[in-house]
């Protein structure tokens, strides 16, 4: 009996698409755990992440003959876990009114441009609570992450203390972080 676990990731799709089942089975055993700590990192719900796991092997199995790997097995794997994560933030309740909105979801073929299309959609939204806030916490953390002032900066330019300037960044940090989603507004901290 073949040692699957010594197949490289390209073997055993190969044999996974002529329809080995053990093949499939070591992929799974190679990925599911992986994908689910990646998936659980960036939602925090135990059973969304499993789901997202699942629906990903799910379509492989239904797939397998179709399949055709543009890149490795683990990025192909990856990055189909992220789309789906992806798809979980659009229906989350806190981007759901954005949708309603309308113009939001957009069908590619292009994997590269949907995720661009998706992190435009992100910051857009990011944009749109930024300019609900009060007019002078807006202005203060515009000043912070548009215009990389200090905080003792933005206290002089704007004639107010630095604790105030520190007490409005908090407050603004805490109302995006509620109105977002704490992965989307660390995701755009990252990014700016």
């Amino acid at each position: 009996m073949a040692d699957y676990g010594e197949y490289s990731d390209s073997e055993l799709v190969g044999l996974f698409r002529s329809g080995d089942d053990a093949a499939f089975k070591e992929i799974y055993i190679r990925y599911d755990k992986l994908l689910f700590l990646y998936a659980f990192n960036k939602l925090r719900n135990e059973d969304e992440a499993k789901d997202v796991v699942q629906d990903i092997f799910l379509w492989l199995l239904k797939n397998k003959q179709s399949l055709v790997l543009k890149t490795t097995l683990s990025g192909y794997l990856y990055k189909s876990t992220l789309n789906k994560i992806f798809d979980i933030f659009r229906h989350r309740d806190i981007v759901q009114k954005y949708v309603d909105a309308g113009e939001y979801y957009i069908e590619v073929d292009n994997e590269d441009t949907d995720y661009l299309i998706r992190e435009k959609d992100i910051a857009r939204l990011i944009d749109q609570e930024i300019s609900a806030m009060p007019p002078r916490m807006k202005e203060i953390y515009e000043l912070k992450r548009k215009h990389y002032l200090s905080t003792k900066q933005i206290a002089v330019q704007l004639d107010i203390s630095e604790n105030t300037v520190s007490n409005q960044l908090k407050k603004a940090s805490r109302l995006l972080k509620t109105r977002l989603g704490l992965v989307v507004y660390v995701l755009y901290i990252m990014n700016t």
